[in-house]
């Protein structure tokens, strides 16, 4: 027997030793403390999370209105939906184009102004301030803003399109631009992923992008070769969290549009809404629930397959 064979199955036996050896005294004294301090946590995460998601999952196999009682009717509510429900497709189809559209643009906007706050500048504080605060605007405000720098008669876009000798667009008001106008709308409240992505950036070695400039690359290479590789687990979080985050938009299209024009901005999540709040179809917008949930499980997941042969990590 080699000597590396040897030290394999003596190093084999100190782990299951390990592994089944009992917790001394004070190893269980920590193992309660520490179950006491996080003991809220996981209360309030049955409570909120755990039930509701249980809940929610045997509602939708019922009729419930939220007044009556339930009524079991099986498989139903996810048979209306595939086969007579029209807006299901359509809802689904308008928030799954949106996201694909939203997600690469946000993440190539974010970094590109996390770059431009990460040079020496006059006032560079100031400006990183400025670029934020719009994030933490809450969303009530920030649509009653946007509708009036969207209005296509005197709003302070078409204002500023015509210096430039642009035509007055109809945005909000428009089946084809409403989808950009909440776009240009999502890119101004992007602080959160632009400061993510700033401290990113604070962390790339500064002496590899001296040998690589010594080397003789130019900008477009020390970018490419060196800043996305080592800021790339900052950009697959932004992916998932704008994917996550974009296929459950809601706020835009209640406060802004209420679907329209034409439906032509009706979110998965409104049409969700409507059923159990307005529509009192509670069973359904439960099914809906769940449907979408595996929407978002099955694109986090390509995401994830994308992201492990793409993403580096200085650890790995």
């Amino acid at each position: 027997m080699s000597k590396t064979t040897e030290k394999s199955e003596e190093l084999s036996r100190i782990a299951y030793r390990r592994r089944h050896a009992k917790m001394t005294k004070g190893e269980k004294t920590k193992f309660r403390w520490g179950m006491f301090f996080i003991a809220p946590q996981l209360i309030g995460l049955a409570i909120f999370v755990f039930i509701p998601m249980i809940f929610s999952f045997v509602m939708s196999f019922m009729e419930w209105d939220i007044v009556s009682e339930p009524k079991f009717i099986g498989w139903d509510n996810y048979k209306f939906m595939m086969e007579e429900d029209e807006y299901v497709p359509l809802s689904l189809r308008i928030t799954v184009m949106y996201t694909l559209i939203q997600v690469p643009c946000g993440v190539m906007y974010t970094l590109f102004i996390a770059m431009l706050l990460n040079t020496k500048i006059r006032s560079r504080s100031l400006f990183r301030t400025i670029f934020y605060l719009p994030s933490i605007v809450p969303a009530v405000a920030s649509a009653a803003l946007w509708i009036i720098i969207f209005n296509p008669n005197n709003g302070v876009l078409n204002s500023f399109l015509e210096v430039f000798g642009v035509e007055p667009q109809l945005w909000l008001y428009d089946e084809k631009e409403v989808l950009i106008a909440f776009l240009i709308m999502s890119l101004w409240g992007s602080g959160g992923g632009i400061i993510v992505n700033l401290a990113a950036l604070q962390g790339v070695p500064t002496h590899l992008q001296e040998s690589m400039e010594l080397d003789g690359a130019n900008a477009w290479h020390r970018f490419w070769r060196l800043t996305v590789p080592m800021v790339s687990p900052v950009i697959f979080y932004n992916v998932i969290m704008g994917i996550i985050g974009n296929l459950q938009g809601f706020s835009q299209s209640y406060l802004m549009t209420g679907g329209g024009p034409n439906n032509s901005s009706l979110f998965y999540m409104l049409h969700l809404y409507r059923n159990a709040f307005q529509w009192g179809r509670m069973g359904y917008a439960c099914a809906m629930a769940w449907v979408l949930f595996l929407v978002i499980a099955v694109f986090t997941a390509i995401a994830f397959f994308i992201g492990n042969k793409k993403v580096y990590y200085e650890g790995g």
